[in-house]
């Protein structure tokens, strides 16, 4: 174990001595020592009840026979720092949790790990911390939240975002709008619909890092307390068996994850996420990988935003192993890989049932015979961009139109807020990549105000930042390679005419090849916005959004 290397000994009395100060007994420094990464706070919603899964699990890894210590990871909640410069702070907390938590578990001889997440980069940030670390980790998350009620309909968050919109629009009372306010967040949790944390949290589980159950119990529900403490006690049967996870968190594993993205119709950041963890395994993902799995895997759900259910309604459904029996009726996921389980894929979704086929779909019956993500190409975005094509109207999966351009996405915002942008409109929001912006904002709010607007069937919006899992519309994203390093992107003038199709994957600017260069030889790189501090540092060294935006050494691209 590697406990005992800070531990036993005659040499290692004075570590014995601070373990001592800690309250520890001799027999608690005899057994394996678990790390509890806990990611509760204050500001979080989805963290705020994640106290009581720690202590749960606490309880778990005592009763199997381990000694538990609560180490911290931090965590930002995307809503709250949406629309504002919080947000260019957001993705980059993803490196910080993975590198402090390296720090934590390197210092202090962790045998195993139990990773207690929720939201939005906490997820992927511990994902890419256990692959890096490869000590025996499971994860449990502080679970989704409850939907909302508001006309006798399920709302999420992201009503209240489009709601704004309509408001600006005259659509709606400034009644409503407070009532979409008090009433679309009604429980702690991650929020209801398939955004960023509940996909990841999902995507958890069908790598084999979670119990089943970890994406979709409700954090309310008392079963979530009793996840925490079966997680407690799964890390001990980890480690005696040595199962690490690497030998999990396979190219097999990340197929089956990107499979089964494409099937419940996950966030475009999970293809952000899922490269940047695999490449911490030492496995590359390439976006052409996805597109691929996509081609031959339908879209069961369709969970807010993309349709009318939630987290919840997937639970009650038979939750994602219930999604993986019936999407595997066509063999599409590889079986044979273990899990934290301790059994393999086929035999954790031997006995799960759909339980409810409004909300998984049979396969004979999809909402469609492609995936919920498709990832486009063209001279607008030569090395890929995302979008959630299982959010976009019919009549958006192809259109054309002519660009309306911004440097920033305060601009964008002003200009969609003011009547601005009419239908047919492509809205181009660049300078907000991982470099440019830095950070690579989430674009909600001016998604929002085009669906709250009612422009959502007749406006594209592309951006070489991203978007929040609670998008919908044809809201294209992760352009590559962004404006900051001179990708096509920043050579769009106004006017100039966009096509997106999206049902054959491309995305165009109607401009010769020759004006092209001829703008790229009048091109000048922007100055930084920001020059001091963290965020100057990730911008440095971070690629772009194709490659999963991770960090690399001095300015590869």
């Amino acid at each position: 174990m590697k406990s005992e290397s800070i531990i036993n000994g005659l040499q290692n009395a004075p570590h014995r001595a601070l373990f001592n100060a800690l309250g520890f007994t001799q027999e608690e420094m005899k057994r394996p020592l678990i790390g509890i990464v806990s990611s509760q706070n204050e500001i979080v919603p989805g963290h705020m009840n994640i106290d009581k899964i720690v202590e749960a699990v606490k309880l778990g890894v005592a009763m199997a026979g381990g000694t538990p210590a609560v180490f911290p990871a931090i965590a930002v909640c995307d809503g709250i720092a949406m629309g504002h410069s919080g947000m260019k702070y957001s993705l980059v907390t993803r490196d910080l949790i993975a590198d402090s938590t390296e720090c934590m578990a390197m210092a202090h001889g962790f045998d195993g790990l139990v990773m207690v997440p929720n939201c939005d980069k906490n997820v992927p940030g511990l994902l890419m911390a256990a692959a890096r670390l490869n000590l025996p980790t499971i994860f449990v998350s502080g679970g989704p939240m409850l939907a909302g009620t508001v006309d006798g309909c399920k709302v999420s968050f992201s009503a209240a975002s489009e709601a704004v919109g309509a408001f600006a629009a005259g659509k709606i009372t400034e009644e409503k709008l407070r009532e979409f306010e008090e009433k679309t967040c009604p429980t702690c949790g991650s929020c209801s619909g398939m955004y960023t944390a509940n996909s990841m949290n999902c995507l958890t589980e069908v790598l084999g890092m979670g119990l089943p159950g970890n994406g979709t119990i409700p954090a309310v529900y008392s079963e979530r307390i009793r996840l925490a403490k079966h997680a407690g006690m799964q890390i001990m049967e980890l480690v005696r068996r040595n199962i690490r996870p690497r030998d999990i968190m396979t190219e097999g594993a990340f197929r089956n994850a990107l499979t089964m993205d494409m099937a419940i119709g996950c966030s475009t950041n999970s293809m952000l996420h899922l490269p940047a963890i695999a490449h911490e395994a030492g496995i590359e993902l390439n976006m052409d990988m996805a597109n691929d799995i996509s081609d031959r895997t339908p879209n069961l759900c369709h969970l807010a935003p993309a349709g009318p259910h939630h987290i919840e309604d997937l639970y009650e459904a038979g939750g994602v192993y219930a999604v993986m029996h019936e999407i595997n009726k066509l063999g599409l996921l590889q079986t044979d890989l273990l899990t934290c389980t301790g059994k393999t894929v086929g035999e954790n979704i031997a006995n799960s049932v759909n339980k409810n086929p409004e909300v998984i779909r049979p396969v004979e019956n999809p909402y469609s015979k492609t995936g919920g993500i498709a990832v486009l190409r063209g001279n607008l975005a030569p090395d890929s961009c995302v979008v959630k094509r299982s959010a976009v109207a019919p009549e958006m999966l192809q259109h054309s139109g002519p660009a309306r351009v911004f440097d920033c996405e305060e601009d964008a915002m002003a200009a969609i807020m003011g009547g601005k942008i009419v239908d047919g409109d492509v809205v181009v929001i660049r300078y907000e990549g991982p470099k440019g912006g830095p950070g690579m904002r989430e674009m909600l709010n001016p998604t929002s105000a085009i669906m709250g607007r009612g422009l959502g069937s007749t406006v594209a919006l592309i951006t070489d930042g991203r978007f929040s899992g609670a998008t919908r519309g044809a809201a294209i994203g992760h352009v590559s390679p962004e404006a900051a390093v001179g990708g096509p992107i920043a050579l769009v003038e106004e006017g100039d005419i966009i096509d997106v199709d999206i049902m054959n994957n491309q995305l165009n600017v109607r401009v010769s090849d020759e004006e092209l260069a001829a703008r790229r030889a009048k091109w000048q790189p922007r100055a930084p916005r920001i020059t001091t501090g963290y965020l100057a540092r990730y911008a440095s060294l971070v690629t772009s959004g194709n490659t999963g935006a991770i960090l690399k050494a001095g300015s590869e691209k």
